[in-house]
């Protein structure tokens, strides 16, 4: 994103959600273990996927896409407790046959699959193995207390956290940000879900903690003022004027978007920026817009951009946000933010309850300072 549109649109950068990212179910040193080694055995792609973003913000480099809603901040706390619970897993790339088979060669010399696993189990594979080791804790521990995770539960879980934000664009971006796809979140909601299920029934959410938190965040939960608007970007004032008479003439706006308009952004639709609130606009471009009734279209508008020409469709009043409105999603968030604080102490007595072999903590152990042993853990 180019630093000019950074400044046009000024898009929440989801601070709670990298927070919450930073505290989450399994220890911090074994979350940064495991984000190492998930670089290490992507670096290829990551590269080539650099390339593709490059290309991307250089296509995009003079566009101004709209906000899709307002900054909600309890509503990203929800996602990123939700997210922050996942437990990523890097799949055994292993099938059914013996380590011997060639997974690839050089010059007639195979490279067997144990070899493959030895490189990848010195690349972070401890914190590999200790994460499926704490997978597998937790489901055992769910099949004790009869939890049952069914797709149908998954998918109220995607819908619910999809409900959260004002645009599926907006879902889209977050799962960006965590490094996930649609798929890997539905392969790893049930894991959430079976972390939740064990450890909400040591949480307590009274209403007046939800009361409390609606007095004191209010302004957050109400909905502001939004346009619809589309707009002509050009360089300057002559170019502005000359597209204003053509528009008076009975000109197409989309089609003279899609023809003239320099912000690469919307042209392709039209000029089409969708909803927006006046605090993620340029502060001249949002008092222009805001001021247009519905279907009216402005006279050439400055910002340090160009010029614009902007056109009306749709304007949605202010809302204020009622307690009985938001309560159920506010208690929602507070378990949830209760479930992530628990979590970590949950899972730690868990395994000090659990016999636990991990060879390739042997492995590293064996080439450091010995250790005690502690929380009944087997090495």
């Amino acid at each position: 994103m180019s630093e000019k549109e950074k400044e046009f649109n000024k898009e929440p950068e989801l601070e709670e959600v990298k927070k919450d990212e930073q505290e989450g179910v399994f220890s911090e040193e074994s979350n940064e273990a495991l984000e190492d080694s998930r670089e290490e055995v992507s670096a290829a792609a990551e590269s080539h996927a650099y390339e593709e973003e490059e290309e991307e913000e250089a296509k995009n480099q003079e566009s101004i896409p709209p906000s899709n809603g307002g900054g909600r901040a309890w509503m990203y706390i929800s996602i990123g407790l939700a997210i922050v619970l996942l437990v990523f897993l890097v799949k055994s790339p292993f099938g059914s046959s013996g380590g011997k088979e060639a997974v690839g060669s050089v010059n007639g010399t195979a490279i067997t699959k144990d070899q493959l696993y030895d490189a990848m189990a010195k690349v972070g594979g401890k914190q590999t193995l200790d994460n499926l080791i704490q997978d597998e804790l937790v489901k055992q521990e769910a099949d004790k207390k009869g939890i049952v995770i069914g797709d149908k539960e998954v998918e109220a879980e995607i819908d619910k956290i999809k409900k959260q934000f004002p645009a599926e664009s907006d879902f889209e971006a977050a799962l960006q940000q965590a490094g996930m796809t649609l798929d890997d979140l539905k392969a790893q909601t049930p894991m959430q879900l079976r972390i939740s299920k064990l450890v909400e029934p040591q949480v307590k959410v009274t209403d007046d903690d939800v009361k409390k938190y609606f007095d004191e965040n209010k302004a957050t939960f109400d909905e502001p003022e939004q346009v619809k608007a589309s707009h002509i970007l050009v360089a300057t004032k002559e170019e502005a004027d000359a597209i204003e008479k053509q528009l008076k003439d009975g000109g197409d706006f989309a089609a003279i978007a899609k023809e003239k308009s320099t912000d690469t952004g919307s042209k392709d639709a039209g000029g089409d920026l969708g909803y927006f609130t006046a605090d993620k606009m340029d502060a001249d471009f949002a008092k222009a817009a805001f001021a247009l009734k519905v279907g009216e279209t402005s006279e050439p508008v400055k910002t340090q951009f160009g010029y614009h020409i902007i056109k009306v469709f749709d304007h949605k009043a202010g809302k204020k946000a009622t307690f009985d409105e938001k309560k159920a999603d506010i208690k929602d968030t507070l378990i949830r933010q209760k479930v992530s604080e628990l979590s970590p102490t949950w899972l730690q007595d868990l395994k000090s309850k659990s016999k636990i072999t991990n060879t390739l903590e042997n492995a590293a152990t064996d080439t450091a300072a010995p250790e005690a042993t502690t929380n009944g853990i087997t090495n």
